[in-house]
């Protein structure tokens, strides 16, 4: 006879979290979110630790190299998607470790016999007014000159002009050697009043570009996530397919945490891609799994080996897993029922494996309540789709700015190899939508936003860390008139949009 759970399966919009004592230290300076991303021993620290409990999903529309940088900078952590090839995803990671803070990779690169016409097609595309000039238009091209707005005049210029002749050519500008540190960038750049600073190699080819507000900008991310080599930590996904060609090459390029990438882990194909990983690494690579919804999943995954465990099947707002296939759990209760497995599972063994809540955040608090259950760090979709810094296009729909968002589980992103049970090599059906979400403007300010409410929740809570509020949270369940009762009611508001989308 089949089994049945006693209780319904619950989400965050059912809990609230009850005030407890806040005493006059409990200020949102005081909090501390840092959290550990990987298992460790008892009486030891983790190998990786995030400053803020954010990653950003394995996922096309969200998590590329600019996140990355974007997310790390704040002290979070990407998983670039998988669903690309092996030698793209190894590049984006690539990208990330090689970025240093303050100095930029140029997106806007062009040829001397391109035309005026090109930099403004250029200066539309990527919305940057600097322009390198390379030998063959390449990011890592010879360095041959730059364009600035101050280079041309379009209502005197013939757009067929050649960018060779209106450019301010290398031997009229200042540049910087690829051992070129920082503050020294900085001093030149003031020294002779410039804007940019290219950084070139002993070839002359173009390495980076310093700006003035970069470096000023830099100062603003006290959180930095960062290598013991002060690069960028990055993560990236993987699949359970070809992980004996992916791994290596993601670990070559330097990817300090990877990460199953599948619709369901409770399976021999993660088990034996963990097998795998730990046969030929050992304990050097560190390797995330799920996504599961019960503490039996989670103890399959912990003694397979896996370095922290994803939880949620279902919950994420462009998923359709539960009503194509009647499969999932509702993310309170999963979360909760894992988090409680883990504990169990510390007090065993003495290793504490960080257990990432997946999907099914709505709104804000909702991160608030998942970190109170017990997560140790949420995995984030739809809430970084919204941003700057996301792969995907900004269109407007109806007077509206939107930016795309699909899952991996849609026709448009076919991530077969997600929800791969052995079978044929393809997606028979979808598990994802191809949607838009509103946009929102850049990471840095949202992220400071939500990070603000979660630390005054946190103070409201007596809580100054997430152990704390882990410990000492109340929790309640609410009523669907209580759930009515908590937003705005029984007036009308001035402006009907304002309250439309949850940030």
């Amino acid at each position: 006879m089949a089994f049945y759970y006693d209780e319904p399966a619950h989400t965050f919009s059912e809990y609230l979290l009850v005030p407890g004592y806040s005493s006059s230290k409990c200020i949102p300076d005081n909090v501390s979110l840092q959290t550990p991303l990987v298992k460790f021993k008892k009486g030891e620290e983790a190998a990786l630790t995030l400053n803020i409990p954010m990653v950003s999903a394995i996922m096309q529309s969200v998590s590329n190299d600019t996140l990355a940088v974007a997310l790390s900078r704040e002290g979070g952590c990407s998983f670039i998607y998988g669903s690309q090839t092996i030698e793209d995803e190894a590049q984006m990671v690539r990208n990330v470790k090689s970025y240093r803070a303050g100095f930029v990779t140029s997106d806007s690169n062009i040829t001397p016999d391109s035309t005026l016409k090109d930099i403004l097609a250029l200066k539309e595309k990527t919305g940057h007014s600097t322009v390198a000039v390379t030998s063959d238009g390449t990011v890592n091209g010879r360095l041959e000159g730059i364009v600035t707005s101050r280079d041309y005049r379009v209502s005197r210029m013939d757009l067929s002009t050649q960018v060779k002749d209106f450019m301010t050519p290398i031997k009229q500008m200042v540049v910087g050697k690829k051992d070129t540190t920082l503050q020294q960038a900085n001093d030149i750049i003031w020294d002779h009043k410039l804007n940019t600073l290219p950084i070139i190699d002993n070839e002359g080819r173009l390495l980076y570009m310093v700006f003035r507000k970069d470096y000023v900008s830099h100062k603003e991310y006290p959180l930095e996530l960062l290598d013991n080599k002060k690069r960028h930590v990055v993560g990236a996904g993987i699949n359970t397919r070809d992980y004996a060609e992916r791994v290596p090459a993601l670990v070559e390029a330097g990817v300090d945490v990877l990460c199953i990438d599948s619709s369901e882990g409770y399976s021999e194909w993660q088990r034996l891609t963990l097998k795998w990983i730990r046969d030929h690494y050992g304990d050097t690579v560190k390797v995330g799994a799920g996504n599961v919804v019960d503490a039996e999943g989670f103890r399959f995954l912990a003694e397979s080996g896996a370095d922290f465990v994803k939880v949620g099947i279902g919950g994420g707002s462009i998923c359709i897993t539960r009503e194509t296939k009647g499969i999932g759990r509702g993310q309170a209760t999963a979360l909760i029922d894992v988090c409680k497995a883990r504990d169990e599972y510390y007090k065993e063994t003495g290793i504490y494996v960080p257990v990432c809540s997946d999907g099914g955040i709505v709104y804000d608090y909702h991160m608030t309540l998942a970190l109170a259950m017990g997560a140790d760090f949420l995995m984030l979709g739809r809430y970084f789709a919204r941003f700057d810094e996301s792969p995907t296009d900004k269109v407007n729909i109806n007077g509206s700015y939107m930016k795309e968002y699909w899952g991996e589980g849609s026709n448009r992103a076919r991530n077969w190899q997600r929800y791969d049970l052995g079978g044929s090599q393809k997606l028979s059906f979808e598990e994802g939508v191809d949607s838009y979400v509103p946009y929102a403007g850049s990471l840095k300010d949202n992220v400071n936003l939500t990070l603000a409410k979660i630390r005054s929740t946190m103070c409201n809570c007596g809580a100054l860390n997430l152990g704390e509020l882990r410990k000492n949270a109340k929790l309640t369940l609410v009523s669907s008139t209580s759930i009515v009762e908590g937003g705005a009611h029984d007036v009308l508001l001035k402006d009907s949009a304002v309250a439309s989308y949850a940030k």
